[in-house]
């Protein structure tokens, strides 16, 4: 396994620019501000992806079971089937939709590293 490799295969050099260049570097502010966009984004990022996690789990589960059960899926109740399962499967999927966007912020954010590491 790659040491600058993280547990789902998320790069760290991006997090390796940010404290190299911070070291006496005259864009140090602009660092600095690329790394709050970066966390702001990540935040609002985690934010959906609860509230879907939440409006799938509580209200698909509890709050509108009795709605869902009048339509059947593969055999059971579909209200059943998302108190049982379907929040589990949304959970791993959400999972997955947050590795694959934090990827594309980190490459984002890795580009406005380089490119004020050329400036």
């Amino acid at each position: 396994m790659n040491p600058d490799t993280g547990i789902f295969g998320l790069d760290r050099s991006v997090f390796n620019l940010i404290f190299q260049m911070s070291e006496k570097n005259p864009n140090e502010e602009k660092i600095l501000e690329a790394a709050s966009w970066h966390w702001r984004k990540n935040l609002i990022c985690v934010g959906w992806l609860l509230s879907v996690w939440f409006l799938v789990s509580y209200g698909c589960g509890i709050l509108w079971v009795d709605a869902l059960d009048k339509i059947q899926f593969g055999g059971f109740k579909l209200g059943f089937w998302f108190a049982q399962q379907g929040s589990m499967v949304i959970f791993v999927l959400l999972i997955a939709v947050y590795v694959w966007y934090m990827n594309r912020l980190d490459r984002a954010l890795a580009r406005r590293l380089r490119d004020l590491k050329q400036d």
